[in-house]
């Protein structure tokens, strides 16, 4: 009897231990992913929902800021919001879905669907639009989207807003990121379903899965729980400038919740609505016609989070950004839903997966490593396609300089191994036959480079603006919906941030033009009739885009 008492006592002990490692680590857990979104979405300002799950089961669930700043509502986790370009995945799996019952094929060419369509005598199929490579130009980067976003329009009044424009390239020789294509998608949805792209969602995926809290966005209807949409301006916020939902259409017209988004995650992970070959073909890295991987697939953007696969997308939309990332084998889903353009979740919702995984991202406080250790990879190292970077040593630590572009602070997490400031991007060093060698990672894009003897160009001379000037051009300018370069100053000193990058110093090449020094590119400051200044234009590889100033 004694004996079986000691048993029983001694299990009670080990499962009240396994309980309390579990609970620290839970609490290990939510207290990093806590911080993380605390200082990225404070009290009184816009805010975010967020959640991650591992197994298919919540490990992480909270709200952070307002869900409503005129009301003064905070955020809670079930608020809803318009998801924008996470559609994708939807319009992509009944794509899937579509082909499953023999309705349609990969490599359908669209005249089959739209006769009338000019390709202009190009192969443009199924595959070309789910992929981004189609060349058809994408209605979202013209300049007449504002004048259209207030009108209720059809699919195909839509269709005809782009499809006599230019191609950008032929079909399948370049990857660009394109809302045309899958506005395609959602009229062959309707012609072959006979149903509207909503009804079809609704009834197909909503319904059949019990996403109760998702819809076809409405600004007229009343949505439970909707969280207000703001964009950012120079005193702080506005609401989100009006978006008729036919507009975004099968590219991005959804409202959802991050419950709903993890009943869609599972049903993705249980093969529920396509098959496992399907699902795979939706999450492969596909190519160009040179061989060139695109790192999409149907729907699915495809990268890795600390050497895992992960397939993931986001999206912005008028007073809207989100983002959601699965890693299929740790069976890890984390998404991030903010009611703000401007404050991007990107980054945030990697490091969530990646400290779910057990894999955090280093600090940026590095580790001690030795003066002779960093030295010892002090040098020129070319990579391919002719790309040049320039390791130096200055201050302390070591920084690298693109051929071209500013130098960039390093920090290290082993001798041989080097982060960037505020970035997954880093750099592993080794020898390789005498000569060392830079190992350049940016999660699943990786480049290997050689020492060379190539000398580092003397730095472009930038001029000095007076400050009174320089702070006629602060504010924010939206390139596209979503899309905001903030540009502030300090002094004589002029810097610009791009919706979901790092802060970069902008320098003067005249009073009203500046250049960047971390990539190839200018910022132009325009003036109105009356003197101030309006927008600004961003001039980079070849291409300019105009940014309205936000009032």
């Amino acid at each position: 009897m004694k004996a079986i008492s000691y048993f029983h006592r001694t299990l009670v002990l080990v499962i009240f231990s396994i309980f309390c490692l579990h609970t620290v680590e839970a609490q290990s857990l939510e207290s990093k992913i806590d911080a993380l979104l605390e200082a990225q979405y404070k009290s009184g300002e816009p805010g975010a929902t967020a959640l991650v799950a591992k197994n298919g089961r919540v490990i992480y669930r909270n709200a952070f800021g307002s869900a409503n700043l005129e009301l003064n509502v905070p955020m809670k986790p079930e608020n809803v919001f318009e998801i924008g370009s996470m559609t994708k995945q939807f319009t992509a799996v009944s794509i899937l879905m579509l082909i499953e019952q023999g309705k349609l094929s990969l490599e359908d060419e669209i005249t089959k669907f739209i006769p009338d369509y000019p390709t202009l005598g190009k192969k443009i199929t199924v595959h070309h639009l789910l992929t981004h490579t189609s060349g058809i130009k994408s209605y979202t980067d013209m300049p007449d989207l504002r004048e259209l976003a207030r009108k209720d329009i059809t699919p195909l009044e839509l269709i005809d807003v782009f499809k006599n424009e230019p191609m950008d390239f032929d079909p399948g020789e370049e990857y660009r990121y394109n809302n045309s294509g899958y506005i395609l998608l959602g009229y062959i949805i309707e012609k072959l379903t006979e149903q509207s792209y909503a009804e079809y969602i609704e009834q197909h995926i909503f319904k059949k899965l019990g996403m109760n809290t998702s819809y076809y966005g409405s600004k007229s209807g009343l949505v439970p729980n909707r969280a207000a949409g703001y964009m950012p301006t120079e005193k702080g916020y506005q609401n989100a400038d009006y978006l008729s939902m036919t507009i975004p259409y099968a590219a991005g017209s959804l409202m959802s919740t991050v419950d709903d988004l993890l009943i869609w995650q599972n049903a993705m992970t249980q093969n529920k609505l396509i098959s496992k070959k399907s699902k795979a073909m939706a999450h492969t890295n596909y190519s160009l016609n040179n061989g060139d991987p695109i790192y999409y697939g149907y729907g699915w953007g495809i990268d890795e989070i600390q050497g895992a696969p992960s397939v993931e997308h986001g999206g912005g939309i008028f007073g809207y950004v989100t983002q959601g990332v699965y890693i299929p084998s740790e069976d890890i889903y984390a998404v991030v839903l903010t009611n703000s353009n401007g404050n991007s979740p990107q980054d945030v919702t990697v490091k969530m997966a990646a400290i779910a995984m057990g894999k955090p991202f280093p600090s940026t406080e590095g580790i001690s490593v030795s003066e002779a250790e960093m030295k010892k990879w002090a040098g020129t190292y070319e990579f391919d396609g002719g790309v040049v970077r320039y390791i130096t040593f200055s201050e302390g630590t070591l920084y690298s300089q693109r051929e071209g572009s500013e130098r960039l602070k390093l920090y290290a997490t082993a001798n041989d191994e080097f982060y960037f400031e505020d970035s997954f991007t880093n750099y592993t060093f080794s020898m390789d036959g005498g000569k060392k060698v830079a190992q350049f990672n940016s999660r699943i894009r990786k480049a290997k480079g050689i020492e060379s003897d190539k000398k580092a160009p003397s730095e472009k001379e930038a001029i000095t603006v007076a400050p009174e000037i320089l702070k006629t051009y602060i504010g924010k300018y939206e390139l596209q919906p979503g899309f905001v370069i903030d540009v502030t100053a300090n002094g004589n000193q002029l810097f610009a941030q791009a919706t979901g990058q790092p802060q970069f110093e902008v320098f003067a090449e005249s009073q009203n033009t500046f250049f960047l020094k971390v990539v190839a590119a200018k910022i132009v400051f325009n003036e109105d009739a009356n003197g101030a200044i309006s927008s600004l234009t961003l001039q980079q590889g070849g291409q300019e885009m105009e940014g309205k100033r936000l009032h």
